[in-house]
């Protein structure tokens, strides 16, 4: 027989086997699937892959040797142990298709996962376009997360809520402009995002509110028709946050966009501006976004980021209680979950396994039991 050649069905092979006419079709089936998954595969899908990605010591150096959070203008402190933000690595979106590949690979793995692109992606951003939004909230978590650790700290900090844009392709209201900052409501002061939100809710939604803003010198009261959304009354902008405090507060990091490091972040400042070590020495991983009064929120990809904690040799993480629900049943062996919804629930967690009390600390198993019962 020669090279290339394919035995004839029914006949002996070389090695003296002989084949039936169904495996030789079974075998045709084979390589026909094998080219079709090879051409299938250099293709597109509507899909996108979400895995563990770098994790990252906030409380360490970064890759050029310089401190990942530093303080000028005020005491600090030597931390101990390792305080790491997690991140999800996310292939496909705009401009960066998946290949089926990919695709099926997630599908069998269990620390990965493939999910339609609108569930990741807004359709209508470019790849500019969310590269920048995850800069623009990697930005605006790392000025939040320091107003919540000096505010955890009784450090006097002003935050001026700036209008940034309107959600999506949507315009600003009438009479708004970026760069204005929001300093009432209706007649009532809002010094925080926190204090906006809960005089927005007792509007209904439709209503005309009398916004008060400060656009460069001038003071000026507009009248902003809110809207509703998900139950609540929204104005229609998107706020960046301003934090003004009296030292300086720096974070380097590059290369990592979004808001879920917000929460670790507070708590890296915290440790720095506190005698003593708030890990007690411990490899502790956390994720959460962190507003300027200090609310822990909802993250994506959340089993990534276990996984990803479990394999830098994290044994605590501190999880958004919001997330619970994702949680349960994915915790990594070895690893204890501490359920948190507030910087400061994170903090006293950390100090009472420094002082051995770890045990008594509430998990997402008792943030879920405790739903199902209520």
């Amino acid at each position: 027989m020669t090279e290339g050649e394919a035995p004839q069905a029914g006949t002996a092979d070389p090695g003296g086997r002989r084949r039936t006419g169904g495996a030789a079709a079974l075998a045709a089936s084979f390589a026909a699937s094998l080219l079709l998954l090879a051409l299938v595969g250099s293709t597109g899908t509507p899909f996108a892959v979400e895995a563990p990605g770098p994790v990252l010591d906030v409380l360490g150096d970064t890759a050029e040797g310089e401190p990942l959070i530093s303080v000028d203008g005020r005491e600090t402190y030597p931390a101990q142990g390792q305080l790491d933000l997690l991140t999800v690595s996310t292939s496909g979106g705009p401009g960066r298709d998946v290949v089926l590949a990919q695709v099926v690979r997630a599908w069998l793995s269990p620390d990965e996962d493939a999910l339609p692109v609108g569930q990741v992606f807004d359709p209508a951003q470019t790849r500019q376009d969310v590269d920048e939004a995850r800069q623009a909230q990697m930005s605006s978590s790392q000025q939040a997360a320091t107003a919540a650790a000096l505010r955890e700290l009784d450090v006097p900090v002003d935050v001026r809520l700036r209008v940034s844009g309107a959600p999506g392709d949507a315009d600003l209201p009438e009479g708004l402009e970026d760069g204005d900052v929001i300093t009432a409501v209706d007649g009532e002061d809002v010094e925080t995002a926190d204090a906006l939100r809960a005089r927005l809710q007792e509007i209904d939604p439709g209503a005309v509110a009398r916004v008060g803003v400060r656009r460069g010198d001038e003071d000026l009261v507009v009248p902003v028709t809110t809207t509703g959304e998900q139950g609540r009354t929204v104005l229609g902008v998107l706020l960046d946050p301003e934090v003004e405090v009296p030292f300086q507060v720096d974070i380097r990091i590059d290369d990592v966009g979004g808001p879920s490091a917000g929460m670790v972040f507070a708590l890296g400042i915290v440790d720095l501006l506190t005698p003593g070590s708030l890990t007690g020495g411990r490899h502790v991983a956390g994720t959460g976004t962190v507003t300027a009064e200090g609310a822990v929120g909802a993250i994506g990809g959340i089993r990534q980021k276990l996984v990803g904690a479990s394999r830098a040799g994290a044994t605590v993480f501190l999880a958004p209680v919001a997330n619970c629900g994702e949680v349960v049943g994915s915790v990594p062996d070895g690893m204890q979950v501490v359920a948190v919804a507030t910087l400061g629930e994170a903090r006293s967690a950390l100090e009472s396994l420094d002082d051995g009390d770890g045990e008594d600390l509430p998990g997402c198993d008792d943030v879920v039991e405790a739903a199902a019962r209520s």
